[in-house]
């Protein structure tokens, strides 16, 4: 299987890709992840990024593709799931030229719906700890002594990136920017799911397993 999940800051992606892999046997790929991966190594293609964030500018859509159709080359037959990438209709559009090189296709994409009062909720609602990283959540994962943290002791922060104004303004990226990507899928025929990313985890990742059970069961039908 050759999976895009989409969805909005906040909607879940990491914590469903993690039980996605676990399950379907997928190489997680996440743009963010690679990105750094390669910085880290100081690949060529690290360099080049590097000499862009370096400035301040941001990497150009073939940089990023170029990253990560190297890294789709090593996915297990099982197949990979795409994870913040494509974040634009242009890197969707350069993905789709790559994987069509190689005779390959997005088998299916899935999207985790979820209204943005509830993303600004979850978001500006966390707490974390400046020593060991733990995360906790004004009203979901509280901890036992309200902002301190359970492990050590220290008091926990809000990050700059889950303050409401970063948060306003990811949001208005993503619906700018990510949100058309969907669009384009649907255009050129791609399968596309809509999952309703309000609920609990568990019953999201429910929904997310039926699509995937029955993609799986379609791809096994037509030799895929």
């Amino acid at each position: 299987m050759r999976v895009v999940l989409l969805g909005a800051p906040g909607a879940g992606k990491g914590t469903q890709c993690k039980r996605i892999v676990e399950k379907y046997g997928l190489l997680h790929l996440s743009s963010g992840d690679i990105l750094r991966q390669e910085r880290a190594e100081g690949t060529e293609l690290g360099r080049k990024a590097q000499s862009y964030m370096d400035s301040g500018a941001l990497v150009p859509d073939e940089i990023i593709v170029e990253m990560m159709t190297a890294a789709i080359t090593r996915a297990p037959q099982a197949g990979f799931i795409l994870d913040g990438f494509p974040r634009t209709v242009n890197q969707a559009i350069e993905l789709d030229k790559a994987l069509a090189r190689s005779g390959q296709g997005i088998d299916a994409v899935l999207n985790l719906k979820i209204d943005d009062r509830l993303v600004a909720q979850r978001i500006t609602g966390r707490r974390s700890c400046p020593e060991c990283g733990a995360v906790y959540h004004i009203e979901n994962l509280k901890p036992k002594v309200e902002g301190i943290c359970d492990n050590d002791g220290a008091k926990l922060i809000q990050r700059p990136d889950d303050s409401p104004e970063v948060v306003s303004n990811r949001l208005e990226t993503y619906h700018r920017q990510t949100e058309p990507v969907l669009d384009y899928y649907k255009s050129n025929g791609t399968v596309c799911y809509d999952i309703s990313a309000d609920s609990g985890a568990d019953e999201i990742t429910d929904l997310l397993f039926e699509k995937l059970d029955g993609l799986a069961k379609s791809l096994s039908e037509i030799g895929n």
